[in-house]
């Protein structure tokens, strides 16, 4: 039942939703460079995090269907995508 929530949204914006995990995918690089920098919370790492995440900005995907994101976020109810 839970690998199937994505059908609770518009048919337009699963393929946004079958990622594993798009919060792991966007800091991964982050996590792969915090050894360098000392750990996560010194100054250099907070700026190394920034400047990561700001070059990954560019790469991402607009969403498809921008107009129902704010249904889904007012809590409007999809049934196999419609």
């Amino acid at each position: 039942d839970v690998l199937l929530e994505f059908y609770k949204y518009p048919a337009e914006h699963w393929i946004h939703l079958r990622t594993t995990n798009p919060i792991e995918s966007t800091f991964a690089t982050v996590r792969l460079r915090t050894k360098v920098t000392k750990g996560p919370g010194s100054a250099a790492g907070i700026a190394m995090a920034y400047k990561l995440i700001d070059a990954a900005q560019a790469r991402w995907r607009a969403v498809n269907a921008p107009h129902l994101v704010a249904l889904v976020r007012a809590g409007a109810v999809f049934h196999k995508g419609k």
